[in-house]
């Protein structure tokens, strides 16, 4: 398992906006995270593409999807660094945020 890095929202830049390579490689992150499901990505986790505020793949509402045991993800985006960014609720419904760097991702080691 990945061991995420903890931030604050203010210490982040997020992308304007996400190319479509940068959205598969988010989506290609997650279902390799989540253990390459079966059922695969789109119905263990669907993501929607969204923009407002910033660009990000986020969880459709209804889906539920806990990390460490109490924590919700929320939705994944891109930092102007490179840095893949997810997004979960904490038990006291406080947004925190994790980060891991896109090369990373690249050369396989988060895996």
């Amino acid at each position: 398992m990945i061991k995420l890095k903890t931030v604050t929202v203010n210490e982040l830049q997020f992308k304007k906006k996400l190319s479509m390579i940068e959205q598969f490689t988010l989506k290609d992150f997650l279902f390799k995270w989540v253990g390459r499901p079966t059922e695969g990505l789109d119905d263990f986790l669907p993501l929607e593409y969204i923009e407002s505020v910033f660009p990000r793949m986020e969880a459709k509402k209804e889906t539920t999807f806990l990390i460490n045991g109490d924590e919700h993800f929320r939705y994944a985006t891109i930092t102007e660094e490179n840095q893949i960014v997810i997004g979960v609720l904490d038990s006291n419904k406080e947004l925190k945020h994790r980060i891991i760097s896109l090369d990373e991702v690249l050369i396989g080691k988060h895996l």
